[in-house]
């Protein structure tokens, strides 16, 4: 009985430690973050800390891994066909993100950091673009898009830069609205054909 109380209790250190991390990241981007402002703030120490999450490198890409596997729980386990209603699955994970500004932050952040190929999530990020920009040109393929791989990098540099935009004026930003309209411009390309 005592080892699913300490497992418990483990667990949900972690889940502190993720939650501070999103913020501290966010705040200051990985590289300028110290794991000891990290400790500090989960009431740990450095050791204790490092106990935790094994090192930097590998709290980042747990960070990232579980903001990935937020969104995948928000479409549910039956991801939609490919078309319009995986269009409007990813539109319901832009809602969602505007109650998330850590992790929007923490995400423009990081994704700016890791296109420099030494940077620790520089492979997370260059494969997690692959598979958005592959997901989303199967969406517009199966609605018939003359472009569908450009219409998707097309939605993903929109969605990010709107992301950016939001942070710095959240009350004159409407996210949703913005990448809705960006879907709709590309798919009104489908019906001129």
């Amino acid at each position: 009985m005592a080892a699913r109380g300490e497992y418990a209790k483990g667990r949900a250190r972690r889940e502190q430690i993720l939650a501070e991390a999103v913020g501290l990241f966010g705040e200051s981007g990985y590289r300028a973050a110290s794991l000891r402002d990290l400790a500090g703030r989960c009431g740990l120490t450095l050791a204790g800390l490092l106990h935790h999450v094994g090192s930097k490198e590998a709290l980042l890409l747990a960070v990232l891994e579980q903001r990935d596997a937020e969104d995948a729980e928000l479409v549910g386990p039956d991801v939609p066909p490919p078309g319009e209603q995986q269009l409007e699955a990813l539109l319901d994970v832009v809602r969602r993100n505007t109650a998330r500004r850590g992790v929007v932050e923490l995400f423009c952040v990081l994704s700016a950091e890791a296109t420099s190929p030494d940077h620790p999530a520089h492979a997370f990020f260059d494969e997690r673009y692959r598979r958005v920009v592959a997901t989303l040109s199967a969406a517009f393929t199966a609605c018939g898009h003359p472009s569908p791989a450009s219409a998707a990098r097309r939605l993903v540099a929109v969605m990010d830069g709107v992301q950016v935009q939001w942070l710095l004026h959240p009350d004159d930003v409407d996210m949703v609205a913005e990448v809705r309209a960006q879907v709709q411009r590309e798919l009104g390309t489908t019906a001129r054909r």
